[in-house]
């Protein structure tokens, strides 16, 4: 039996009569020699033109017909007339059908209405559509729908389509910045044989060649830093990293992070440079340092810091200091859940970082003084070796970015890792042996950027392709 539609069935039939008539339906090469937008900021009466679009209405009147093409750029009302093709062309229009893939040669006027229109003097099929686009008043709006088949969200859903150039934008301008600043764009392996760099449960494959199980990586850091002690001293990386772990609004497995790494910086001089890339991808993208975000009005052009000891100390009466169990304590006298779990300093410093998170506000938020169970790879405070030298950027309530000043030194690096236990990279020590300049250390997570300055509520609007559960075939 057919699962097909009438409109399916009609599309299919139309098909077949093309082929029929010696027509390929599924055209080659077709020169195009402008975008729609440039038809409409450049108008010349009269002007020849050639362009190719998907057809996203079409109006019928008598001996003419109007249509509406759309290519990247924009749309554009075309306008079809018996008496300008000719008998057999004009029947070659009932062919057509919306969602169908055209090349048009014509000429350029404007209607009595003054509606810049292309009057066709030649129409080619170059993709016959064969499934109706979603009804054109209701949308896509079915969200499931929309992330698992992100083409038609594309197709019939304009400021998605607006979404994406503005991400695209983000990283550009990212990029753009930091090469002017001397920064060298590097690659480093997505394939690690020992999970590093950060916090976070890996995905594992086998390379059936080498025997052996790798992973895919959590971060790029320690390959960056390595090159630190290679002499590149400014290096950055947009790379894709994994964590096989929860999804939400704010985490997807896969995500882009924007790594950079510059010799003879610290947790300071990154300030300066996380500030100064976020305002500049702003004033591209949003137009500006003030933006909306869900509601909010974020000020881009006012920073502040706020102490994360000073927060615990302030609402649990936990100091650094104390042993895990006066923390737990502290912890359960003020009624967070951790009953029955078997915590460790590092998990139980995880949670109760996660409830003093910074609340949505109006500007940016450095939060510093993190405890030093927090990061095994930054420096300690000049001042106090229970804190270190580092900083997570909060912008609208979310976690944006995190730097510190690189730990360098090779005997604390080893031993910090010995203390948290399970595998780690011996290669890296090896490597701070031979000598790592003093470093700033900066990550950003490109996916929540671009939520904020997209004003995106969720991290699946701005990721082209987002993981899903398995989708639920009929039966």
């Amino acid at each position: 039996m057919s699962h097909l539609s009438d409109i399916e069935n009609q599309k299919r039939e139309k098909l077949q009569t093309i082929i029929a008539e010696g027509i390929y339906p599924y055209g080659r090469n077709y020169k195009v020699d402008a975008l729609i937008k440039d038809l409409h900021d450049n108008f010349a009466e009269g002007r020849s033109v050639s362009i190719a679009g998907r057809i996203m209405a079409m109006r019928e009147h008598g001996k003419t017909v109007f249509y509406d093409l759309r290519d990247s750029s924009a749309k554009i009302q075309l306008y079809a007339g018996k008496n300008v093709l000719g008998d057999a062309a004009f029947e070659f229009l009932k062919r057509l059908d919306i969602g169908d893939i055209v090349g048009v040669k014509g000429d350029l006027f404007k209607t009595r209405t003054g509606e810049v229109t292309v009057k066709i003097v030649e129409i080619k099929i170059l993709s016959k559509s064969l499934r109706p686009l979603p009804e054109k008043w209701h949308g896509l709006k079915d969200v499931e729908i929309r992330y698992r088949q992100r083409y038609l969200d594309l197709i019939v859903n304009d400021e998605v389509k607006g979404t994406f150039k503005k991400r695209a934008k983000v990283i550009a301008t990212i990029r753009k910045t930091l090469d002017d600043k001397g920064f060298l764009e590097v690659e480093t392996p997505m394939m690690h044989a020992i999970a590093g760099g950060a916090a976070g449960k890996p995905f594992k494959t086998h390379h059936d060649t080498l025997h052996t199980d790798l992973f895919l990586r959590i971060a790029p850091e320690l390959y960056l830093k390595k090159l630190l002690v290679g002499g590149f001293e400014k290096v950055y990386e947009i790379n894709r990293s994994f964590r096989n772990e929860g999804i939400s609004v704010r985490h997807n497995p896969e995500f882009t992070m924007l790594e950079v790494y510059e010799a003879y910086s610290d947790c300071r001089g990154m300030m300066e440079l996380v500030e100064a890339l976020v305002r500049q991808a702003a004033r591209e993208v949003a137009g500006g340092e003030k933006l909306s975000y869900q509601g909010k009005e974020i000020d881009l052009t006012v920073w502040e810091k706020v102490s994360f000891a000073d927060l615990m100390k302030e609402t649990f009466g936990i100091e650094p200091k104390d042993p895990t169990a006066v923390w737990i304590s502290k912890l359960k006298a003020k009624g967070v859940a951790i009953e029955g779990k078997e915590l460790g300093r590092t998990q139980v410093i995880n949670i109760v970082g996660e409830l003093i998170e910074p609340k949505a506000g109006n500007h940016p938020v450095f939060v510093v003084d993190m405890f030093k169970e927090m990061c095994p790879l930054a420096k300690t405070k000049a001042d106090n070796p229970d804190l270190t030298d580092r900083f997570e950027l909060y912008i609208g309530g979310m976690e944006v970015a995190n730097a510190y000043s690189e730990l360098n030194d090779p005997i604390e690096q080893k031993l910090r890792f010995e203390e948290q236990g399970g595998e780690y990279d011996e290669d890296f020590v090896t490597a701070l042996e031979y000598g790592m300049p003093p470093a700033g250390g900066l990550g950003i997570g490109i996916d929540r950027l671009t939520m904020v300055l997209t004003d995106s509520p969720n991290i699946r609007d701005v990721i082209l392709f987002p993981q899903l559960k398995p989708e639920k075939k009929e039966v």
